[in-house]
This record gives C-alpha cells, structure tokens and sequence, in this order.
C-alpha cells in the first residue's frame, strides 16, 4: 500500500477534570508527550496545526500556542472542521509535508472545558457557536442534543431502530473506557442504567450524550522516511476523504444519511481499500446515535442495520469491528475540538500493538472518523501499520 506521510509520535494530556493545568497547559502536555513518543525535541518542530478553543478568546490560535512553546514553525495553521478536526489535522500535515513546506508538523488541540465552564454552560456555548441557524433555528432554543434526537427520532421511525440498541452503543463505550487507564469514566454500565437514566431529549437520555471533559492531544507528521528512524514505528497514512451534507438541520434533507457515505467512499477510493479491510474504526461518537449512522454510512453494514449491527455485539473488542477500542466522547473523555483527535491516536496505538487489555490482535489497518455540527462535516482516514507500505512504495 502507499503512504503519503506518516504519524512518528502521539500524546495526550490527563483526561476528565483537571481543575489544575489551562488549555495551553493541557496542549503543552499532549505536545511533549508526542515529542517524547517520537524521540524529537521542539527545536525539530517546523510546522504546527491547531484549533480554536472554546474557552478563551484567542484571536490567532496557531500563534499563541507556537510563542507558548516557543517553536517558530514555517507552517501554521488553525483548522475548524468541529469534531472532524482532528482527523483533518492529519491530512493537512500530510499535505504540508508533500509539499515542501515543512518536515515534521506538530498537530494539538484540546481545553479545560469541564474546568473552565460547568457541563451545562459548556452545552449551551456549543449551542451558541454556530451549530444552529440564527434566524430560524435559535429562537426555539434546541441545544446540540435536540438536534441529534431529530436524527435519532427519524432513523427509529425508519428502520425500527430502537433506545435499547442505542444504550448498547453507550455500554460498549464505557467497557473500551474501563481498559483506558486515562479515561474520564471507567464504571461499567448497563442497557438498564442508560435506559433509567435522565431523559435530555427524547428519545436521547444523559448516557446517550457525550462527556463535557479537560483534556489535549497531540499527534507529530513527517514523511515516511524520517519516521522510520524515528523511536516508535510509524503508522502511515493511506486515504483521507471529506464529506458534507448539510450546514444546519433545517437544510438537511435526508436525516439517516450523513455525509460519512461521502468522507468514507473518498477514502476508501484513495487507499484501494474496501471496508472489509478494516481491523479496527475509531468512529466518532458524539451520541450513541452517531455511531449506528456512521457504521451505516460508512459501509460496515447495510442502511438501517446499524441498530441490530451493536446489538449483536460487532463492535466490541471481540467482535467482528472492533470499535472506538477507548470509550471514545461517550465515556473517554470530549474536551470540545480536540474530542475527535482522541480516535486518532487509539488508532495508531491500536496498529502499534500498544493498546494493553484493550489490544485488537493483529490490527494492521485502521479507519478514524471525525463528524462536526449535527453530523454535517466529516472527515475519515484511512491508517496502515509500519508493515504496511514498503519505503513509502507500492507493496
């Protein structure tokens, strides 16, 4: 297979409630956590990509975390693809890279959201930011689980999907978390304690809805020569591709079908790979509904089957389509943007071998998958294992 660029380091900061570090406290400890990982130092820095942040008002994010960390890359850049920035993080290193501009491109993102903001602010300054139309959808107030109730309503109406299948999402989650030694929850849950837990908006209870959580991560990209001499083996990147189907919910016109179906195709097109290849998806997981339309839309099962697709246990670590292996937003941890960057890294730990308890055996080919607004924007990629790609070539 042929790689276009390569993933040498990963680190994150502590996850959960970190009353203690601020969000360029918590961006600084995913960073030298990469840099550690990969076995570079700040000084091999040239290019750096971040996100904004929720907390705090900085009107040049790039710039203020490359004067914290004191690199003067010759590429900077602030991405804004929501939870699908993480995964665009990594393409657009890629393409720095390929084009000369930089060698090795250090991508963070994370906040002190849960912190710097109780959960219920936090929701509503979601809600403030864009998710909804200023004219026709504010004015009746519907936060960002509203919107995914519509989704979730719909696909139930449709398919007979039902809140028992969407608790499975939630419970499977929170048994990937009980393996993640730096997750925000690691209790185990029940289809019966999701399902008796409080209604937010209907059919979506709290244990269907994502964290609120402090937390950063940070992945280093460089070409796939230099990180073979590197400290850790590279994890190669094999296919990207972006979809949109909508900005707000009041344009979107087919409610079970996400622009995944785009994201995931282009990916799979760029990788010559089909989703029978995949060993292991990080799928981004917002609500437990998200998870049921994106296994769809991206191919692991037919429209309408995600529901019983969980339900028979397909996406536990033992099942056929191992699936967000680290609790992902659900009970990982969600500290805003930076949510989705999470998913990449439990990728490449998951094609390194080093996922502990939580290990899939013998993953060789992962896909990670990040969704943005009311599952508007997406970006999937497609990852390979060092063993993978042979010098950057064809295999």
């Amino acid at each position: 297979m042929k790689s276009t660029a390569a993933i040498a380091g990963i680190g994150e900061s502590r996850l959960g409630l970190v009353p203690d570090r601020s969000a360029l406290q918590l961006q600084s400890d995913a960073a030298r956590a990469a840099l550690l990982d990969a076995g570079l130092k700040l000084s091999d820095i040239d290019g750096l990509i971040t996100t904004p942040v929720r907390v705090a008002n900085w009107g040049m994010p790039c710039g203020v975390v490359a004067s914290h960390l004191g690199v003067r890359p010759s590429y900077l850049s602030t991405l804004d693809l929501a939870g699908a920035s993480g995964a665009a993080m990594i393409h657009h290193a890629a393409m720095a890279v390929a084009s000369g501009q930089c060698t090795t491109v250090l991508c963070v993102a994370g906040q002190n959201l849960l912190s710097n903001k109780s959960r219920s602010t936090a929701i509503q300054a979601m809600a403030e930011s864009g998710g909804t139309h200023a004219q026709f959808e504010v004015p009746y107030g519907p936060l960002i689980p509203s919107l995914y109730a519509l989704i979730a309503q719909r696909h139930m109406h449709e398919y007979g999907t039902t809140a028992q299948q969407m608790a499975q999402v939630a419970v499977t989650m929170r048994k990937h978390a009980s393996l993640n030694p730096n997750a925000h929850m690691r209790d185990p849950l029940t289809v019966e304690t999701v399902m008796s837990s409080r209604m937010i908006t209907s059919p979506l209870k709290l244990l269907d809805c994502a964290l609120v959580s402090d937390g950063a991560a940070a992945a280093i990209v460089t070409t796939p020569e230099r990180a073979r001499a590197l400290r850790k083996p590279p994890v190669h990147l094999l296919g990207q591709g972006y979809g949109l189907s909508h900005s707000h919910v009041g344009e979107y016109r087919n409610l079970t079908r996400s622009g995944a179906v785009d994201s995931g195709r282009a990916a799979f097109a760029s990788a010559r790979l089909t989703p029978a290849d995949i060993d292991v998806a990080e799928l981004y997981d917002c609500f437990t509904i998200t998870v049921i339309v994106e296994l769809e839309d991206l191919g692991f099962c037919p429209k309408g089957e995600g529901g019983r697709f969980v339900a028979d246990g397909h996406i536990g670590l033992s099942g056929s389509l191992p699936t967000t292996t680290h609790g992902g937003l659900l009970s990982a941890g969600h500290p805003g943007l930076g949510g989705g960057f999470f998913h990449v890294l439990e990728a490449v730990r998951q094609l390194r071998a080093e996922a502990g308890e939580r290990q899939v055996s013998g993953a060789k080919v992962a896909l990670a998958h990040g969704n943005g607004g009311a599952i508007a924007i997406h970006c999937t990629l497609i990852l390979g294992a060092a063993d993978t790609v042979t010098n950057g070539a064809q295999a």
